[in-house]
């Protein structure tokens, strides 16, 4: 691997640029100079300009006095120029666990933006007697205060055979809603059986639309649940790691993707965490399928060590899968490296402390969930790029470019070329900075990373054109983010 570019450290803006005037509207163009421009396809040293909420042209030799009147220039120096983030995996505002997850789709998406992520895909979650319909119609509603640009996926948890394919067409063809997710875990609650696997896979592959699979295997955890209880472990966080051991996760990994070659259709794992998860995921691409594996950022920084902490701390931790081992996250790395696994995500889903303590005497009430979209590109960059784990086109890819591929967005966003909307983030990978609930926008009262000193930070941030963030402040106005579908 090529060791990483990194630009001249950035002198400071000049006055005039050091704070421009933010509106609800884009300006009529925006110039970006002297910044490294970064792809998944390479780097290059060019300006770029914007005009209204598109990439309008790439090249070293604007003519000033042909720029549009009005044109704000944003001096890049020392900075790469970064793809908006996108974000394939977040749970805002969702009912779970007797409670609701913090962030909303305001809250949640200003953090995002924060960081980098222009774009991301959020789960409708149906819920038992709703249609496929109903639930989409709830979570739009949620999301009309968003202020990145979303998606959802489609969460079939109560599957009906007369009317669910009918209403999986409808959502394919007329919203723009091509993905469905499905949970092999969550047993009298978001678990469904291999005979509705089957037949959501049938249907997504007559619709060319992609189906996403939680694989954890919901029948061995409950049994491993019951004996720690058993013995009397009810009330121990760790135990939440250690009733879903790494075999929970390879087991349905394997039968999944054995369910997909049975049908003949791609299928994408969520939330990658361990080797041998890992292995099954390997072995299916060896033999010609289309496997597409997901992990997350705190399963390549964070390891199960967290969970020995004493008292009910660890509970800050508490998600599914949990953490693994620091053997688990090496093998993760290299997976990235080898394009086996092919993007990094955030699952975010924040509970704050009083939240997490409904599970105080019984592990398995805690809600599962921690925050982190605010965060996956400066900690992707800081552990992968900045200690030469990743190449730049590497991290372009796996925050931004493979997800918009995969989920209908390309070349709308995820890239740098014209004509594509101008989500953008000007990075400068010399900033270092340390992680923490006093200064994260999140809605959570802990930090997952609290106390990580990271290398790089987004400095600014235009979505569709806007300087949305600039200088560690968002701009972005209620309500502004935009759904986009995925025909």
């Amino acid at each position: 691997m090529q060791p990483p570019l990194t630009p001249p450290l950035a002198p400071p803006l000049p006055k005039s640029q050091a704070a421009p005037v933010f509106s609800t509207a884009p300006p009529p163009a925006t110039l970006i100079q002297n910044g490294l421009l970064v792809s998944s396809e390479g780097t290059q040293r060019s300006d770029l300009l914007v005009l209204g909420d598109t990439i309008a042209a790439i090249s070293n030799h604007f003519n000033p006095k042909g720029l549009p009147a009005g044109t704000q220039v944003l001096d890049a120096t020392g900075c790469y120029v970064f793809p908006g983030g996108l974000d394939p995996h977040t749970h805002m505002e969702m009912p779970f666990m007797g409670t609701t997850s913090s962030d909303d789709f305001e809250t949640g998406t200003q953090a995002a933006l924060l960081g980098g992520t222009t774009t991301i895909i959020d789960f409708a979650m149906q819920e038992p007697g709703h249609t496929l319909a109903e639930t989409l119609a709830m979570w739009e509603a949620k999301a009309q205060k968003a202020v990145c640009d979303y998606s959802f996926h489609m969460a079939i948890t109560d599957f009906d055979p007369q009317h669910t394919p009918d209403e999986m067409r409808h959502l394919v063809r007329d919203k723009g809603i091509n993905s469905f997710k499905l949970f092999m875990a969550y047993k009298q609650a978001l678990m469904v059986g291999d005979e509705v696997v089957l037949a959501v896979l049938q249907e997504a592959k007559a619709l060319n639309a992609l189906v996403l699979t939680h694989c954890e295997n919901g029948d061995m955890i409950e049994w491993l649940v019951k004996q720690a209880q058993e013995q009397g472990h009810g009330a121990n966080p760790l135990y939440h790691a250690l009733t879903r051991p790494p075999l929970v996760e390879a087991e349905a990994t394997g039968r999944l993707l054995d369910l997909a070659r049975l049908v003949d259709t791609p299928v994408y794992v969520v939330h990658l965490s361990c080797q041998e998860a890992l292995a099954r995921v390997q072995q299916a691409q060896q033999r010609g399928q289309l496997a597409f594996a997901e992990t997350c950022i705190q399963y390549l920084t964070l390891d199960e060590s967290l969970y020995q902490q004493e008292g009910f701390e660890a509970a800050k931790w508490v998600f599914s899968p949990p953490l693994r081992s620091k053997a688990d996250q090496e093998a993760l790395w290299q997976a990235l490296r080898q394009g086996q696994v092919h993007t990094v995500a955030t699952d975010h889903c924040p509970f704050c402390t009083d939240q997490k303590a409904m599970g105080m005497d019984d592990f398995t009430q805690i809600p599962n969930g921690m925050p982190g979209v605010q965060h996956r590109m400066e900690l992707l960059f800081s552990e992968g790029v900045a200690k030469g784990r990743l190449s730049l086109e590497e991290f372009v890819s796996l925050t931004s470019t493979q997800a918009a591929k995969l989920f209908g967005l390309h070349p709308r966003k995820g890239t740098l070329m014209v004509g594509a909307d101008a989500d953008l983030v000007i990075f400068d990978p010399n900033h270092s900075h340390t992680l923490s609930a006093q200064t994260h926008a999140m809605r959570c009262d802990y930090s997952a990373f609290e106390g990580w000193v990271v290398q790089g930070k987004a400095r600014t941030v235009l979505r569709r054109g806007e300087w949305v963030v600039h200088n560690g402040h968002c701009h972005a106005t209620r309500g502004s983010g935009h759904f986009v579908p995925r025909f």
